[in-house]
C-alpha cells in the first residue's frame, strides 16, 4: 500500500469532500497518513468525520505533510460540482509533482489531459492517475441481458439523494455478510469506491451513455465469475427522483437487474444535496422514493 496525503483543503469533512471522507474511513489500496486542510489543521482525521480519533492528521500544507508522514502519494480528494480540478488546488498539485509524489484524482477533469501537470510529471518521474477514466468505446460493453441470470443476489445501495452514504452503507453491508459466512463481493461505482481499492468497479458517470448499462453489467458479471459469491453489493449513484442524477440510478438498476434493493435517507435533510445554493429542489418522502423505485424495476419483476 501507497503511503498518501489526501488534499482536501477547505472541504474535509463536508459533502464537498466525500472522497476524502470515505478514504479516511476505508482504503484497502492506500495507507492514509494525513490530510491537508488548514481550516482544521491540528486536529485528528476521524475525530472530525465520527467523533473517534483514527491517528490520521489534519495538516495545514503539503510542506507539513511531507515534513511529517512521507507520503509517496497525493490524493486529490473532493468531489466538485462538474468534476473540475479547483483552481485553489493547482499550486498545491504542482508543488507535489515537484516534490515527486505521484498523483491521483478521481474527477471529470483528468490530470493526464492537463499539459502544464504532464509536463511536470515527466521531468520529475511521478504519474498522474485518473481513476474516472473510463475504456475506450471500442472496449465498451453494451447491454446484454447477463446479470438478471446470475446465480446470486444482486443488491444495489440506492438513495433518495447524493451524498447520503449509499457507499459507506454497501461497504458495510458487504463486509457483514462475508462476516456472517455469506459470501459477498461489492462493486463500485464511483471514484471514491476505486480510490478505496474496489477489486470491481467502473466509474459509471464517466462513461458515455450507450454504455453504462453495459459495461457495469460485465463488472457485475465479472465479480461473479470471479468470486462466486452468494450475494453482489452494488454501489448507488445519486437517486431516481433527483433531477441532476436520474441517469445513473436507472443504469444501475437494469445492469443489476436487482433481487432486492436497500435504500438510504436522510430524515432531517430538506432540500438535495446538489447546489443547494443554486437550487432548493426539495427531498421526496421514503414513500415517493419507493413509488419510483418500484415503477422502473416492475418489468424486471415480471421477466421469467
Amino acid at each position: 500500500m501507497e503511503r498518501a496525503i489526501i488534499l482536501c483543503d477547505g472541504y474535509f469533512g463536508q459533502s464537498t469532500g466525500k472522497t476524502a471522507n470515505g478514504l479516511v474511513r476505508y482504503s484497502k489500496r492506500y495507507e492514509i497518513v494525513g490530510v491537508i486542510d488548514h481550516t482544521k489543521a491540528g486536529r485528528d482525521a476521524g475525530e472530525v468525520l465520527d467523533g473517534t480519533p483514527n491517528g490520521i492528521p489534519i495538516v495545514a500544507s503539503l510542506d507539513e505533510a511531507i515534513r511529517t508522514s512521507k507520503p509517496e502519494t497525493l490524493i486529490v480528494g473532493v468531489a466538485t460540482f462538474g468534476g473540475y480540478i479547483p483552481k485553489e488546488f493547482r499550486a498545491t498539485l504542482r508543488e507535489a509533482i515537484e516534490n515527486g509524489l505521484n498523483v491521483v484524482a478521481g474527477l471529470h477533469e483528468y490530470l493526464n489531459d492537463d499539459p502544464e501537470f504532464v509536463k511536470l510529471a515527466d521531468a520529475h518521474g511521478v504519474r498522474l492517475i485518473d481513476v474516472r477514466k473510463p475504456r475506450s468505446i471500442r472496449d465498451s460493453k453494451q447491454f446484454s441481458d447477463l446479470s438478471r441470470k446470475l446465480p446470486c443476489l444482486r443488491i444495489p445501495v440506492l438513495g433518495t439523494d447524493g451524498a447520503i452514504g449509499k457507499r459507506t452503507a454497501a461497504l458495510l453491508l458487504t463486509d457483514a455478510l462475508n462476516e456472517a459466512g455469506v459470501p459477498a463481493t461489492f462493486v463500485a461505482t464511483g471514484q471514491t469506491g476505486l480510490l478505496q481499492g474496489s477489486t470491481y468497479g467502473v466509474p459509471l458517470d464517466s462513461i458515455k451513455a450507450d454504455f453504462m448499462v453495459g459495461e457495469l453489467e460485465a463488472e457485475i458479471v465479472h465479480a461473479y465469475d470471479e468470486t462466486r459469491p452468494k450475494v453482489i453489493v452494488v454501489e448507488g449513484q445519486g437517486s431516481i427522483s433527483h433531477p441532476a442524477y436520474v441517469c445513473g440510478t436507472r443504469a444501475i438498476i437494469m445492469a443489476s437487474m436487482p433481487s432486492a434493493i436497500l435504500m438510504m435517507h436522510a430524515p432531517a435533510r430538506k432540500t438535495r444535496s446538489f447546489r443547494r445554493d443554486v437550487v432548493a429542489w426539495p427531498m421526496p418522502t421514503i414513500e415517493q422514493e419507493t413509488e419510483w423505485l418500484h415503477f422502473y424495476t416492475r418489468n424486471i419483476r415480471r421477466i421469467p
